[in-house]
């Protein structure tokens, strides 16, 4: 391709200026800023050029390619970019129920009504209402999570890996913790227990090997400068084989023999024994507080089904150490969030209701009648407005918990997969995450699949909009 036919071709983009002195941009100029509206001129222009210098064969572009009508879809959809939020919600079709990347647990609706009831108004967030004067931010979640738990006392800060971090830093500043080989997990986004501990100014102390460890290997390793006990439970993989681990309770008596605090990163937050429902055993926080365990943290957004949050439970003598260090005012958590949390605790008082209503735990107990009921509301939907554009089936598939809890649980699901004649599945599944909400599915067996365990009743309607917008594109 001649570089002088190409610069000819690139003379025909239209200036900035030329498209603002368009009569028809003025309709865009009320709507919105002039600095919005310039810039979004600048990226669209900016794409045509690059998206000419990328064509190989400019003989096939078309003429009408630089007009003013072409181009204002492109302008309008950088104005869009520009004053949409980027944090947006989105239909999670994948099956994963906590899923990270996706913003782990959806929230109950009475998390939300309250989160809305005390945004837009003043809050008692650090006032005691009875006494009139300051009071205690903390104080809102401690009674009813110490009442759930078991705990003498409770601390909330902002996720799982503050409340670690804040736990040693008050425990073992410029001091050993004993922690097994076999639990130094990776726990997201590429961090790492060892890599919090240096944060912490303590110093790691490995035991035992990947695969096995045992007691007496805690005790030979304890010395002058020990000042913890660590075990963390490994909610996001499993060994498997010839393996071994010291039960949390044989943690705790050897702590006492030595009077060394015992501490458990339990993650997930499991406040329900899960086998009563069908699925696999997962420690819960009851269990672990019984135990006699000096300090457990736990996730608020992965099993517990409430917002991001760093719970922290255990003896008052060391929380209140904790509450102390000066990290906790910077780790500390929002009023949105100790509404959100406060609400979904309340949720707990009565088991039943916890199970059945808390969304998370909600997706992970529902059987295949209604998943199949869902897949066919679907189905139905698709076969009246594109059915002769796709080849869909009705398939039985399976579920993952996700968010580094219960990594061996197969969950049986119903799954519609889908395929168009003629139509890449890549294509089609990326033009689904570009449409507005954005659908997230997930490509199987050369097949686009839509998973209705994570599928709430009231987005099929969406789901099949969007799949009909897609396809009319």
């Amino acid at each position: 391709m001649s570089p002088t036919l190409r610069q000819q071709v690139l003379r025909n983009i239209p200036s900035v200026d030329e498209i603002l002195s368009k009569q028809e941009m003025s309709d865009l100029l009320k709507i919105h800023p002039r600095t919005v509206v310039v810039e979004a001129i600048r990226r669209g222009l900016g794409r045509l050029r690059e998206e000419i210098l990328n064509q190989n064969d400019l003989s096939t572009l078309d003429e009408t390619l630089f007009s003013y009508q072409n181009l204002l879809p492109l302008f309008q959809k950088e104005i869009n970019l520009q004053v949409q939020p980027r944090l947006r919600r989105v239909i999670n079709a994948t099956g994963i129920v906590i899923h990270t990347n996706l913003g782990r647990a959806p929230l109950h609706p009475l998390a939300l009504k309250q989160i809305v009831e005390v945004a837009k108004a003043y809050s008692n967030l650090e006032y005691d209402l009875a006494r009139g004067e300051r009071g205690d931010r903390y104080a809102h979640v401690e009674e009813i999570l110490c009442h759930l738990s078991g705990a003498e006392s409770a601390l909330v800060v902002n996720n799982n890996a503050a409340a670690v971090l804040l736990c040693l830093n008050t425990l073992a500043e410029e001091r050993e913790v004993i922690i097994s080989r076999g639990e130094l997990v990776e726990i997201g986004g590429a961090f790492r227990i060892p890599d919090v501990m240096k944060r912490s100014g303590a110093t790691l102390k490995e035991v035992g090997t990947t695969n096995r460890t045992h007691l007496n290997d805690y005790q030979r390793a304890i010395g002058s400068e020990s000042a913890l006990l660590l075990k963390v439970h490994t909610s996001n993989f499993r060994v498997m084989g010839f393996t071994s681990e010291v039960p949390l309770d044989e943690l705790v008596e050897l702590g006492r023999k030595h009077h060394l605090p015992v501490m458990e990163d339990l993650g997930s937050g499991c406040f329900i024994d899960l086998v009563h429902y069908g699925l696999e055993k997962e420690p819960t926080v009851q269990e672990a507080i019984r135990t006699g365990v000096d300090l457990i943290t736990i996730s608020g957004d992965k099993l517990l089904g409430g917002p991001q949050a760093g719970i922290i439970l255990g003896k008052k003598k060391f929380l209140d150490l904790t509450k102390a260090n000066p990290l906790t005012r910077a780790l500390r958590i929002d009023k949105l969030t100790l509404a959100a949390l406060e609400s979904t605790l309340l949720l707990y008082m009565d088991e039943k209701r916890a199970m059945a209503e808390i969304p998370a735990l909600q997706m992970l107990g529902l059987n295949m009648r209604k998943l199949k009921g869902r897949a066919k509301r679907l189905l139905k939907r698709l076969q009246k407005k594109v059915g002769n554009k796709l080849q869909m089936t009705i398939k039985e598939d399976v579920s993952q918990v996700g968010g580094g809890a219960l990594p061996l649980q197969k969950l049986p699901t119903i799954v519609l997969s889908i395929k168009s004649p003629g139509v890449s599945l890549n294509s089609l599944e990326k033009k689904l995450r570009e449409i507005d909400p954005p659908i997230i599915s997930r490509i199987s067996k050369e097949e686009l699949v839509f998973d209705m365990r994570t599928i709430f009743d009231e987005e099929i309607p969406l789901l099949a909009g969007g799949i009909e917008k897609v396809l009319s594109q």
